[in-house]
């Protein structure tokens, strides 16, 4: 007997639905979903004006006790960058300018509510050559 998937995972999966709609409306071309190596996944790779975004997508129930922005935590987002690292590897695409964005969607009722913020990874004064582990710090904007 085949098992359905848990309603949290289909609530994630309508999720990413609906930021790669967002995405997608907005004129940005979808290189991935759901992209693995090994242990690390992208939600979303993306195009836009050249520039590729990792995008992370968290999803919640409109009440939750944790908004969505909330669920980016520095745990996660360390390992947003080892994923990138293993993308850019696996693309050889060192050189292209990128960035982190977060699709916040919260649902209601079968409705999802989608909110795009830019550049949700920042490392400050740690230049990207040492967050990244190659290049050259000209090429990345955070």
């Amino acid at each position: 007997m085949r098992r359905s998937a848990p309603a949290s995972a289909r609530t994630g999966s309508a999720g990413e639905d609906a930021a790669a709609e967002l995405l997608g409306r907005m004129g940005w071309t979808i290189l991935a979903r759901n992209w693995r190596s090994r242990h690390l996944e992208l939600d979303i790779v993306a195009e836009e004006r050249g520039v590729l975004v990792f995008v992370e997508v968290k999803t919640r129930a409109h009440g939750s006790l944790q908004s969505p922005h909330e669920a980016l935590t520095p745990v996660k987002q360390e390992r947003l960058v080892r994923a990138a690292q293993a993308w850019l590897d696996t693309h050889r695409a060192w050189e292209r300018p990128c960035r982190f964005d977060l699709v916040c969607v919260t649902s209601r009722q079968g409705t999802y509510h989608t909110e795009l913020i830019r550049n949700v990874i920042e490392y400050g004064d740690q230049s990207p050559r040492h967050a990244l582990g190659r290049g050259d710090s000209s090429w990345q904007p955070w």
